[in-house]
């Protein structure tokens, strides 16, 4: 599926698609974290029929509905496919050392052989984060790996390693 992106100076930016249908959808992302979903007319590409306007809070609600759950889906299809995987989402809570610092900064990877392959926040999904992501108090890290890598990221989360 090809979608369109346009910067929008001062505003954001604009993604636009179409659906195997033929329904035209369209997504205003604010700066400030609004999102405007739009629905095109089919007879006039450049009106719309409708417009939704969700705020920050909202949109992450809907973007965790969407994205998240497609992630975690993957994931447990795998769970059939390969023996001893398993995956889960562990929270960085207010008493983490590494809330408020980077991924990289847990060496998780290194230390455990766990992947974080997602974070789940409320204004939406990373998925594939990098060293240099941002943990924030309140994020599930979607972690997968053998039980006791697992654990062991879950303990590093917790400042127990």
């Amino acid at each position: 599926m090809d979608v369109e992106r346009t910067e929008l100076p001062g505003i954001g930016v604009r993604f636009e698609f179409e659906t195997k249908r033929g329904v035209r959808l369209g997504v205003v992302a604010h700066r400030e974290g609004r999102r405007d979903f739009i629905l095109y007319d089919p007879d006039d590409p450049d009106s719309a029929l409708e417009c939704v306007v969700l705020d920050a809070e909202e949109s992450g609600a809907l973007g965790e509905l969407l994205g998240g759950a497609r992630i975690i889906e993957k994931i447990n299809r795998l769970h059939h496919e390969i023996d001893n995987l398993v995956s889960r989402q562990l929270h960085v809570d207010a008493t983490s050392p590494y809330a408020e610092r980077s991924l990289g900064d847990t060496r998780a990877r290194t230390r455990t052989g766990a992947s974080i392959v997602a974070i789940v926040r409320s204004d939406g999904v990373e998925t594939g984060p990098t060293p240099s992501s941002l943990l924030h108090v309140g994020d599930r890290l979607v972690t997968i790996g053998t039980e006791e890598a697992v654990d062991g990221v879950d303990r590093i989360l917790r400042g127990i390693e």
